[in-house]
């Protein structure tokens, strides 16, 4: 029997190149997505819904549509990849409380939630794999990005401790950590900003999504079992 996969965040660019990777290995696939449906569309069509046992939608920065979501998950879950989020660029004393609420609900308070659904069944098998994507940020911090430093750091803390925690169990508990990805997220830079950021990294370009697909491909590779609460840096040594 194929093991099933959870990928949180399925139709951000990072979250499609981990669903093709996985899709091509022969996972058997549950697809969240927030708002982006024609993304989702296009990737179900691109993977042929090769795998695909479900897709489910919802606002996981909102603690009730959060545990509807929790709700429709019907299916058995070996594995689950936090591949979502969203960055805030501003002053720090420009935040509001609401999007304080936000950023601790999508990045933070939903996988905690999402995390502790899947568990029991996990250690009953004994095994189960749990990836998050965090962010360069939440190592070393970044100015105007201080909430978004702030939740990624929580969530490198959080797979260090629950790694601990659940490795007598057979459950993997790891993070990949990008560093500057040629995503939507970072489009928003001008030419001149993305050359001063790609001016600093030694391999002088920016990564790819397939990439940090790659390595989430390894990390589920069972040869990678003994790996644990460690956050894989893919930053091109930046």
């Amino acid at each position: 029997m194929g093991k099933n996969v959870l990928v949180i965040g399925a139709s951000g660019d990072i979250g499609q190149a981990i669903v093709e990777r996985l899709a091509k290995d022969g996972y058997q696939l549950i697809l969240h997505y927030h708002k982006n449906s024609e993304a989702m569309t296009e990737l179900r069509r691109k993977i042929k819904d090769k795998g695909v046992l479900s897709v489910i939608q919802a606002d996981l920065s909102n603690e009730k549509e959060t545990n509807e979501f929790l709700n429709q998950l019907v299916f058995r879950i070996d594995i689950v990849v936090f591949a979502s989020g969203k960055a805030e660029f501003r002053l720090f004393q420009e935040t509001s409380d609401t999007l304080m609420d936000q950023m601790l609900n999508l990045h933070v308070k939903a996988p905690w939630k999402i995390t502790r659904q899947v568990l029991p069944n996990m250690v009953q098998q004994h095994f189960g794999n749990i990836i998050f994507i965090t962010s360069i940020w939440g190592n070393v911090g970044a100015s105007y990005e201080v909430v978004y430093s702030s939740v990624k750091g929580a969530q490198n803390s959080f797979v260090k401790a629950l790694a601990k925690e659940v490795g007598p169990s057979g459950i993997s508990v790891n993070a990949i950590s990008p560093g500057f990805i040629d995503t939507k997220m970072n489009r928003s830079l001008s030419e001149e900003e993305k050359a001063q950021v790609i001016s600093e990294i030694p391999v002088n370009r920016a990564g790819l999504p397939s990439e940090i697909a790659h390595a989430v491909s390894f990390l589920l590779d069972e040869k990678s079992s003994y790996i644990q609460g460690e956050i894989l840096n893919i930053n091109g040594g930046w």
